[in-house]
């Protein structure tokens, strides 16, 4: 395994996991934005306001894209499990 071959292995794996997570940070984020506008709108400058919201936002999105977020896990798994095979 030279230099070339780790730093094309860790971009993958900095890849997959920005791909896993993307939904669950979509989630929060879109949650947040309308939050934040609600507040805005009504004056309502509550902190605690935000949490749960979010929470069930991230969790419903864990739910829905947990077979996607596992397809690209595995793929970097046997990816990964492949270059041990083959030496690197």
């Amino acid at each position: 395994m030279n230099e070339a071959d780790a730093l094309q292995l860790v971009q993958q794996a900095i890849w997959a996991i920005i791909v896993a997570s993307a939904p669950a940070v979509t989630a929060a984020m879109v949650v947040g934005i309308a939050i934040a506008l609600l507040q805005a709108l009504t004056q309502v400058q509550e902190v605690t306001l935000t949490f749960v919201p979010k929470i069930m936002a991230i969790m419903l999105a864990l739910l829905l894209g947990a077979t996607f977020m596992g397809a690209q896990l595995g793929s970097l798994t046997t990816t990964i499990f492949d270059s041990i095979e083959r030496g690197f």
